[in-house]
């Protein structure tokens, strides 16, 4: 063969082989999208989705690990220690003692490195990854206009849209059970809530320009400081605080925190809008959730951690407010709930949607056994446990209103929602009307107060589900016949 024939053949050859190659990928991405056509078209029709990893771990923007060092590590010794592992101590939580942030600069496994400090048994008690941690599965829908339920009650707001607040004033409207609510026309007899009351809400921040609670925003007053960490220095908090981003401004991008605050104080008998439980109180908006509802273990501690630095310095915080949850357990996180308990803040937490039983498959925040922590369940319009949500016998203490709750949203607009998220805030709410009435009450009389005031469902359908057997009633608890 000469020369010219064999360049010719290697050629062909080359041009064969390339050619098979490309057929060959082509094959394999036509498989994988087809796959990935499969995968999407089950979860369309209601297949299952892959299982999420049993650990929910923040960005890696955020801090790894929270430690827990030994009394009598300084500061300075942390940062020494956490510089020779080649990461960085973000933050320490003055109020919750002995807790900081470590940032791993090398993005290891989490776990891994929780493991590796954890293994300092002579500096270290404890160390955990910064678990994620979201709001809980709701229905947010736009409200429907309905029409209103004629009344004859004395005592009702003018806010147009508390004909659809069955959790305050059920007259059997839209199926419900008339009678089925909290009480509130009673109890507002005897008080309406004051402004001298801070009720926290633990979200995702609070849009406090909407026109219906603009009037019921904590501002800090002249007398209190601006808040000072010191790892994150000075911040201007005229409004609260945003522990996600480290500043003063804790506006609501989601909606969550801003439905919660409604249903706690919406400015009643306005003329606007709907009514809160208390017509005048101080909301304190902490926002550790971002847009999407994510957020992390690090950034609620750091929020509680500010709350306790107000109440020292003055502010009358006595109820903090957590509509979310997870089922990861964080001793950072528990510490901190204690930390306030001591300092005399009532912790009311939402019991969780998956219908399932706390006693036997724990939620956090709202199973951690401390004296200052009421879980919540959620009940419907006709007195009956919501379908989502969960209880338990033990871990469960008292049940709440939750579904189809109207209350205000994002952009002066007004959405229902269904969710033991939307049962916390009526405990809350309560607890602050309570404490209208009686302000020098100790944080475990309004915790046994909350408690022992239940209404009992007809037919006792709460029995077993919760640890008081009953639904939250204002009236009761202010010493009211419902």
């Amino acid at each position: 063969m000469n020369r010219n024939n064999i360049w010719i053949h290697i050629s062909i050859a080359v041009v064969i082989i390339t050619l098979a190659a490309v057929l060959g990928q082509i094959r394999l991405w036509e498989n994988s999208l087809r796959a990935s056509r499969t995968a999407s078209d089950s979860i369309l029709k209601g297949g299952a989705p892959p299982p999420p990893p049993p650990v929910r771990r923040v960005d890696s923007s955020e801090p790894e690990v929270l430690v827990h060092f030994k009394p009598g590590v300084s500061v300075s010794e942390i940062k020494r220690i956490a510089a020779g592992h080649n990461d960085l101590m973000k933050d320490e939580f003055e109020f919750v003692r002995g807790w900081t942030e470590i940032d791993d600069l090398d993005n290891a496994d989490p776990e891994a490195t929780a493991k590796q400090y954890a293994a300092m048994s002579d500096l270290v008690d404890y160390a955990e990854p910064n678990f994620r941690i979201e709001l809980e599965p709701g229905e947010f829908d736009d409200y429907p206009a309905k029409d209103g339920v004629y009344r004859t009650n004395s005592g009702a707001p003018n806010d147009p849209l508390f004909n659809e607040q069955w959790s305050l004033n059920n007259v059997g409207q839209d199926g419900g059970k008339e009678l089925a609510d909290i009480g509130a026309l009673h109890a507002w007899v005897k008080t309406q809530g004051s402004e001298k009351i801070v009720v926290a809400v633990l979200d995702t921040g609070v849009d406090y320009t909407h026109k219906d609670l603009v009037a019921n925003m904590w501002s800090r007053p002249d007398a209190v400081p601006e808040y000072t960490d010191n790892e994150l220095g000075t911040i201007d908090d005229a409004h609260g605080f945003d522990a996600d981003a480290d500043a003063g401004d804790p506006m609501d991008d989601n909606g969550h925190g801003t439905h919660c605050a409604g249903i706690i104080g919406g400015e009643g008998n306005n003329g606007i809008g709907i009514a809160g439980i208390n017509w005048n109180v101080s909301i304190m908006p902490l926002k550790f959730l971002g847009r999407g509802g994510f957020g992390s273990t690090a950034n609620a501690v750091k929020a509680i951690n500010y709350a306790i630095d107000r109440k020292q310095h003055g502010v009358n915080l006595r109820v903090i407010n957590a509509s979310w949850g997870s089922t990861s357990y964080s001793r950072a996180l528990e510490d901190a709930i204690r930390a306030a308990g001591e300092q005399g803040i009532l912790f009311v937490a939402a019991a969780g949607n998956s219908s399932s039983d706390n006693d036997k498959r724990a939620h956090y925040p709202s199973n951690f056994d401390l004296p200052n922590v009421i879980s919540v369940a959620a009940v419907d319009r006709t007195d009956s446990l919501a379908s989502f949500s969960n209880y338990g016998a033990k871990t469960v203490h008292i049940a709440a209103p939750g579904r189809e709750i109207v209350s205000t949203w994002l952009g002066d607009a007004y959405r229902e929602a269904s969710g033991t998220s939307m049962a916390a805030p009526q405990v809350s709410g309560v607890a602050a009307l309570i404490l209208a009435n009686e302000p020098n009450m100790t944080m475990p009389k309004l915790r046994e107060r909350l408690l022992s005031t239940v209404d009992k469902a007809e037919g006792d359908t709460l029995r077993g589900k919760v640890a008081s057997g009953g639904r939250l009633c204002a009236a009761n608890a202010l010493g009211l016949k419902d």
